[in-house]
């Protein structure tokens, strides 16, 4: 069950990605609760080039670590925005691996706000969404 922070932050993504639409070019929001309580957005910064694209994931966290430094990851969240003509509205989307990896990399306890075959979205643990997590080394 979501809890009334959850849904504050699928707002505040929400919000974002409402505020930056642009079809082709920005399309997902995010935003995230950094362990000291700040709520942080970003949008996915697409490109002509594929791999040079960063989700929206990447955007939050990479400013939450320049704002304050890095505090952890409590929650996170992404939207997407549909294309115009596509059905259906704003909605809740699972992170790509990559930024599974990442959202692991930054705080392996992150909680992290899913779809839910139709459903209210569900909240999990990063891990759940990573199994067998790449490591360096010996870690």
């Amino acid at each position: 069950m979501l809890s009334k922070k959850d849904k504050e932050l699928i707002a505040a993504a929400t919000e974002a990605i409402s505020q930056r639409y642009r079809n082709d070019w920005q399309e997902v929001g995010a935003a995230m609760r950094t362990r000291d309580g700040r709520v942080i957005t970003g949008v996915n910064i697409d490109a002509y080039i594929g791999r040079i694209a960063v989700c929206a994931e990447a955007i939050a966290i990479g400013r939450a670590i320049t704002e304050s430094g890095d505090h952890g990851i409590e929650t996170i969240v992404a939207v997407r925005h549909p294309k115009p003509d596509e059905p259906g509205k704003i909605a809740v989307v699972s992170p790509c691996g990559i930024c599974r990896e990442l959202i692991h990399d930054y705080d392996a306890k992150a909680r992290v706000i899913v779809p839910n075959s139709g459903r209210t979205p569900k909240v999990v643990k990063i891990g759940e969404l990573l199994p067998n997590k790449y490591r360096r080394g010996n870690e």
